[in-house]
């Protein structure tokens, strides 16, 4: 998403430095790192490697059919894939890894929120050795059963291979399942099944049972059952990333990854903790089985910082910004 707002909050992340939830960079796969590569300077998209332990799969927000394989012990590119097969991209915005092993890349992005009827999805199969080279894509039409619409998360279950894509919008978007199998031959249409806040990424837990989404200031887990949203999420305390576009959880499931946009952009570690809640009964408690409940807890006070802060260094941003403007027509 290329913004006013966007462009403020990449500024904004010069800074505020992710604070509390940073490890060292070393040696050890699924860490803290900075993506080396000079030619990532809009990582849209985050998707750990199912086949290669400690790779993590990304692109930028543009037009080029590329994907950059990131070691995250050094941060350096190992594989950068050019796909084939496929039309020139719009604008791509989202990664996944499918249970077949296949990688999937969302060219959803719509900026003008609804100027294309339709969009496409990307899929080829997980490369098993690392190494520049070219792989064979398919590509899938893909429209929404309610108008064309701006989407930047897509999301592919580890057990059923259902894709879904989270759409983005000011007032909050919509949360939509494609059909049970993709259709390289004619439209696949997805349905709106619940509805979510600005979303900018998303990811399955590896086990299939949570669904983590971030936006800008916020990242929330859901409980995933039956198919939708099984609760209203939980903080999962994030640290404040200005342009915050990228999130995926560990292949073991025990932490999620965080990215951003930016030259030589930083990928955060934050170990997932259990928020107690039950799957059966999300938000209960004791004294009423089953009532929404909203407790509190470290992460919902590490999310209500981090949107203070964040709308606070929005702001001042927005006043240099316009200083600045006045200044130059004054000259």
């Amino acid at each position: 998403m290329r913004s006013a707002l966007c462009a403020l909050g990449a500024a904004a992340a010069l800074v505020l430095l992710p604070a509390g939830h940073a490890r060292a960079e070393g040696q050890e796969p699924d860490r803290d790192f900075t993506i080396e590569d000079s030619r990532v300077t809009e990582s849209s998209g985050l998707a750990a490697s199912r086949a290669h332990p400690g790779i993590y799969w990304t692109h930028n927000d543009q037009d080029a059919p590329l994907i950059y394989g990131i070691d995250s012990r050094t941060g350096k590119t190992v594989a950068t894939l050019t796909m084939q097969g496929v039309g020139t991209p719009r604008d791509m915005e989202a990664i996944a890894v499918g249970p077949d092993g296949d990688i999937y890349v969302g060219d959803i992005g719509d900026n003008l929120d609804g100027s294309w009827d339709h969009v496409w999805v990307y899929r080829f199969p997980e490369p098993k050795v690392l190494k520049d080279q070219k792989v064979a894509a398919k590509q899938y039409v893909v429209k929404y059963a309610d108008g064309a619409r701006n989407a930047e998360a897509l999301m592919v279950h580890p057990k059923t291979g259902r894709v879904y894509i989270a759409s983005k919008n000011e007032d909050g978007g919509g949360l939509y399942a494609g059909p049970e199998r993709l259709s390289s031959s004619g439209t696949n249409v997805f349905r709106r099944i619940g509805e979510v806040p600005w979303v900018t990424d998303g990811a399955f837990s590896p086990d299939g049972d949570r669904l983590v989404l971030r936006g800008y200031l916020m990242a929330r887990e859901y409980v995933w059952k039956d198919g939708r949203l099984g609760d209203e999420g939980t903080s999962i305390g994030a640290p404040f990333q200005g342009q915050a576009e990228s999130v995926t959880y560990t292949t073991d499931g025990s932490a999620f990854m965080l990215g951003s946009e930016g030259q030589k952009s930083r990928v955060v570690r934050l170990d997932r903790q259990d928020a107690g809640r039950s799957p059966e009964k999300p938000g209960g408690s004791p004294d009423t089985p089953g009532a929404p409940q909203a407790p509190h807890s470290p992460a919902a006070d590490g999310e209500k910082g981090n949107v203070t802060v964040g709308f606070l260094v929005l702001a001042g941003a927005f006043v240099v910004v316009f200083g600045i403007k006045r200044l130059l027509r004054r000259g």
